[in-house]
């Protein structure tokens, strides 16, 4: 959720990079499998599901699937048909029918290209790729942001389910990584019987808006004394030489033909930069990459390449800025967002609250916090949540609120070393074979109980 710049497209990478575990083995092979339909039918099952379009067929999936770009026609809103359609863009990585199906989100834009994600990998399955509405083509054409929700993004969700149902009827999983994983737990909440199970990864749990501190104190502790003390000490310089990096910043807006308008100033979109480098360095780095951050010393050059690395300067300012604005309203109406220290940093900064989601908005969007969203989600995960697998690196700032799933076999597993960008394959050899032997027996007795003959009396 919190990795708004252009390192969260490593974030989906990873996720979906067809990455082996080897743990329990999968539940069969899949290459040379062939489906009850054929494979020269799944093309024609495709076509006579309605309100489906098959935009395109794409090469390059690895051998026993074939990719698929498609549309789904969906309502702009689900309690009113009267609000109209838009065309919600999937993909499908297909091999068989008669395989599990995974239904994965990165919460953003989808990844066109034909990646498997880990639980897809594991499971030799399906996969049926989800992009969130109001990202990448999935845009109503009035924009109407009140549309965006968590539950119309559910729904969303279940209307996908229910129709690829019909040719997929064995086990569905759902899965996502940031706030791909957060939209698959959100979706189990109010449609809890869709899938038969869900591995979130990297998912944050922001319960209580009001209530930062839990980041505040990830960040005042991770890593080492030094680490923390070379960050701090580099937010400083970058501050004190903000009349620099501000021309600099302002030069390379000007060269690419964009602005500063949502945010204010190259000014002030620095001074956010420079707040969330901690964050955004935790998220992709450890402590043994200290000696990549800039000391006093460093030259302009060095100090701006480094924060323009880690932070990802060009997505504050308008061209980048404006495919983003969807993600900080859901952040400002029902998300929620997260605190930076600034005490090291009071006597230098200039934009007070400067890092919230308003500013990221425009301001004729309306946007108004609904404090009963995020502790709902919560009390269903903690009392009612069933086969929920939050898989979480222990370094990540991301997670430092993380979800606590019920007893309803239901896990949170930490993988000690790792960050964002976590993974089933990063967990102890004890932790991983208990997510893959929780994710394959979902799985498999699904698929054992579907496969029954029907007893009649």
């Amino acid at each position: 959720m919190h990795t708004w710049t252009r390192r969260r497209v490593l974030t989906a990478a990873a996720m979906t990079a067809g990455l082996t575990v080897p743990a329990v083995a999968p539940a069969a092979a899949v290459v040379g499998h062939r489906t009850p339909l054929g494979d020269d039918d799944i093309l024609t099952a495709l076509q006579a599901l309605p309100g489906l379009r098959v935009i395109e067929e794409r090469q390059g999936a690895e051998p026993g699937y074939r990719f698929f770009v498609l549309g789904l026609r969906q309502p702009a809103d689900h309690t009113n048909p009267a609000a109209g359609t838009f065309e919600q863009r999937l993909t499908l990585l297909h091999t068989s029918v008669d395989r599990p199906t995974v239904l994965f989100s990165t919460g953003y834009e989808a990844v066109l290209t034909p990646r498997r994600a880990e639980p897809t990998v594991l499971l030799g399955g399906n996969q049926l790729q989800v992009e969130h509405r109001f990202f990448g083509t999935s845009r109503p054409a009035n924009a109407d942001h009140s549309l965006l929700t968590i539950r119309q993004a559910a729904d969303d969700h279940h209307r996908v389910v229910r129709l690829f149902r019909r040719l997929y009827r064995g086990a569905w999983i759902s899965t996502g990584s940031s706030k791909g994983g957060m939209t698959s737990v959100y979706h189990r909440r109010f449609h809890p019987h869709d899938v038969d199970g869900t591995v979130a990864y990297s998912a944050p749990n922001n319960v209580d808006d009001r209530d930062n501190t839990a980041y505040l104190r990830f960040l005042e502790n991770v890593g080492t004394a030094d680490c923390r003390e070379a960050l701090r000490t580099v937010q400083r310089q970058a501050l004190m030489r903000r009349t620099e990096l501000v021309a600099r910043y302002e030069a390379w807006a000007a060269a690419g033909n964009t602005a500063f308008r949502i945010v204010g100033s190259a000014d002030k979109a620095l001074e956010i930069a420079v707040l969330r480098a901690p964050f955004m360095f935790w998220q992709r780095n450890t402590a043994a990459d200290l000696a990549s951050v800039p000391g006093p010393e460093a030259g302009t050059d060095e100090l701006y390449a480094w924060l323009d690395d880690i932070t990802g300067l060009p997505l504050y300012a308008d061209a980048a800025l404006r495919h983003y604005v969807p993600y900080f309203y859901q952040l400002g109406t029902q998300l929620g967002y997260l605190a930076f220290p600034t005490r090291h940093l009071s006597d230098l900064l200039r934009y007070p609250n400067a890092v919230e989601p308003r500013t990221f908005v425009p301001r004729d969007i309306p946007m108004r916090f609904d404090r009963d969203a995020m502790p709902d989600i919560d009390r269903w995960v903690r009392r009612h949540g069933s086969r929920l697998l939050f898989v979480n690196g222990a370094q990540d700032p991301s997670v430092a609120e993380p979800f606590r799933p019920s007893a309803h076999d239901s896990r949170i597993l930490w993988a000690p070393d790792a960050n964002h960008s976590t993974a089933i394959a990063e967990l102890s050899p004890a932790d991983r074979a208990e997510a893959v032997g929780m994710l394959t027996r979902w799985a498999e007795s699904t698929q054992l109980a579907r496969s029954m003959p029907e007893r009649r009396p």
